[in-house]
């Protein structure tokens, strides 16, 4: 099992920046990949980004060239660096780990994003 907390929502104006972090703990070693997902209200839950256990990492297209994923494999943390932010990026943001054999964990709490125009 690995458990994650996610943080460093807020509020902030379109145009603005917010890094949001993930930090793991437990089975770390395991994990194959992390990604960020959101979800806004009435909406269903959208992945943003995904990095590996390798450093690759995907985005969505609304995303690209404004977020950015990173690791830190001595905190065990992945953070969501998101630049230029526009008011349709507000949601809650989750973090989530994907193990070998057990697939895609348990949803935690979240941190909330609101974007102000």
């Amino acid at each position: 099992q690995v458990q994650l907390v996610e943080s460093g929502g807020g509020l902030v104006q379109a145009g603005g920046s917010l890094r949001l972090a993930c930090a793991a703990s437990g089975r770390v070693f395991s994990v194959n990949r992390i990604g960020w997902y959101r979800q806004a209200p009435g909406k269903q839950r959208e992945l943003v980004a995904l990095i590996t256990d390798t450093g690759r990492t995907n985005y969505a297209d609304s995303v690209k060239g404004r977020f950015t994923i990173s690791r830190d494999n001595a905190k065990n943390t992945v953070y969501l660096q998101m630049n230029s932010l526009k008011p349709e990026d507000t949601a809650v943001y989750y973090c989530n780990a994907e193990l070998p054999t057990t697939g895609w964990g348990n949803w935690g709490q979240g941190t909330q994003v609101t974007v102000s125009s």
